[in-house]
């Protein structure tokens, strides 16, 4: 018989949440194992003591999880979803009958929590991660990616340039006699200025690329120009910064900066930067921050792991002084030895193919604050030398400059090129490429869907507490650490108890007999005992 199923919806209805949820659920897990209860103190000194009640902070936080856990960036969509999933209502603790914050709600609280409440909930993660033995701490790897800015490179402006606005205002405040200070008061705080010895050097390049008779693709399409972070900036995002990507186009970026625990792919420290910076501008930071919270967790770091992109001589100093070993290559272009000039360390100079000294001069500041160490060569024996012509041609005397960290870099180089090097570089590249890869791709962290670079530290923050919970998950949120300990504690006591029979000195053939008759003699006494009872 063919069967047939009719809906009619009921007005009363006797429905639990918590008998639908299956136990491995990972909503429900999350539900059992987070305790978010913290949240209300942290956050009591940001709301009045007047007017309509605000969202749960606990909830607030829930929702944020939820969405990077789903991979859903947009606010909207995330209250929609959430609708719709049980596990979700039960994991916030609404029942299918109540409404969830309105999506501007969530938008509003993300600006309002500060920077720093979300970082305490990275810490507490974190820290349940320690706790559960998937942290090492010993070994930490170092990466960075650009993330997209919500801000498009057709919304970017010209800077203004800072002396010609000056002279302008100087020139107003003299026809309407009135103080420079009262006429300041007017510039709108939205303008950026540059200084115009930037300006000129940026658009003196740009003129030669135009000039060049091999142009740039697209370079003479007449909507073509050529952007800088000098001389343009998008004032829908001040902190996005325009970079670009190998093999791809310049967009408005964010610089995420990552740290990821060896032992099983933790994240101990993800920030939000510039995108214009160097990579070697943010290690020192990193490698604090790390260090801080791994020793707040009873942990030590020694070693770091990154790629040559964080190569740079005050890093190598830094970390040496931290006591932590770098695993950081060097530079493509540092030469270990000079061909040709052998140095002298005690003397603390170079000689020539001539065997002429080359000293120690001084040193020079270069225009981005790098110090180099200058050896000069006397014009006089450069002069007469039958090598100028080969060695330098256009020059009085033979010059070189190294950098003051060159004792750094050779530890560096040494270790780059050791066996151990080659190791760490592939333990390197399959911790911690991996973790960006999951993040980019399956929790949110594509396109950063705020403004500014204190939302887009909190956007990093959040997808990186939910790849953290779900690997705490996934690991059953047992303490791993204390059963291998308890093992290695049994099998040493084996051990023991079978080395110490073994030293034991063996009872002789009289003492054996002497313990036979005495328990003979005991077993009489209870059989004699027993029978005249």
């Amino acid at each position: 018989m063919q069967g047939r199923k009719n809906y009619t919806e009921k007005l009363f209805l006797s429905f639990q949440l918590s008998d639908r949820i299956p136990k491995d659920n990972l909503y429900r897990k999350l539900r059992e194992m987070l305790d978010l209860s913290f949240l209300y103190k942290d956050t009591k000194e940001l709301y009045g003591k007047t007017g309509n009640p605000s969202i749960d902070p606990v909830v607030f936080f829930k929702l944020l999880i939820t969405g990077y856990l789903e991979n859903i960036t947009s606010d909207r969509k995330l209250v929609e979803q959430c609708c719709m999933r049980m596990d979700v209502l039960y994991f916030l603790g609404y029942d299918l009958d109540e409404e969830l914050p309105w999506h501007s709600t969530i938008s509003r609280t993300r600006q309002l929590y500060p920077e720093s409440l979300f970082m305490t909930l990275f810490n507490k993660v974190f820290a349940l991660c320690v706790d559960s033995g998937m942290v090492s701490g010993h070994t930490q790897a170092v990466d960075s990616a650009p993330i997209k800015a919500n801000a498009s490179m057709e919304s970017v402006v010209p800077k203004m340039p800072a002396t010609p606005m000056d002279d302008h205002l100087k020139k107003v405040s003299e026809e309407n006699r009135e103080t420079t200070k009262k006429q300041g008061g007017t510039i709108s705080s939205v303008q950026i200025s540059a200084p115009e010895h930037e300006l000129k050097r940026v658009g003196k390049h740009h003129q030669n690329l135009r000039d060049s008779p091999v142009r740039l693709v697209g370079a003479s399409h007449k909507k073509a120009r050529l952007l800088s972070n000098k001389t343009h900036y998008s004032p829908r995002d001040p902190d996005a910064r325009i970079s670009v990507k190998p093999g791809k186009a310049r967009k408005l970026n964010y610089h995420c900066s990552m740290a990821v625990d060896t032992a099983e792919g933790v994240i101990s420290n993800i920030q939000a930067d510039f995108a214009d910076g160097r990579d070697s501008q943010y290690l020192t930071d990193i490698a604090l921050k790390v260090q801080g919270r791994l020793r707040k967790n009873e942990l030590i770091m020694t070693d770091i792991l990154a790629d040559a992109g964080y190569s740079n001589g005050s890093n190598y100093d830094f970390l040496e002084q931290r006591k932590i070993t770098g695993w950081i290559p060097v530079f493509g272009k540092y030469k270990p030895k000079i061909e040709g000039f052998p140095y002298n360390k005690e003397k603390d100079e170079y000689n020539c193919q001539m065997n002429r000294p080359i000293p120690f001069k001084g040193f020079r500041t270069n225009r981005d604050g790098t110090v180099l160490k200058c050896y000069w060569a006397a014009p006089k024996d450069c002069k007469v030398c039958p090598m100028k012509s080969k060695c330098v041609p256009n020059t009085k005397c033979k010059k070189i400059t190294r950098t003051i960290y060159d004792e750094q870099y050779l530890r560096a180089y040494a270790r780059q090129h050791s066996e151990r090097g080659k190791r760490m570089k592939n333990l390197r590249q399959s911790t911690v490429e991996p973790v960006f890869g999951s993040l980019t791709q399956f929790y949110g962290l594509r396109k950063i869907g705020v403004l500014g670079k204190a939302g887009a530290h909190k956007v990093m923050l959040m997808a990186a507490i939910a790849f953290n919970l779900k690997k705490y998950l996934k690991k059953g949120g047992r303490k791993p650490s204390i059963g291998i300990f308890k093992t290695i504690m049994d099998v040493f006591q084996t051990y023991m108890t079978i080395f110490c029979r073994k030293i034991q000195p063996r009872p002789t053939l009289l003492k054996l007999r002497q313990e036979q008759h005495t328990r003979v003699d005991i077993l009489r006494t209870e059989h004699f005992c027993n029978s005249h009872v």
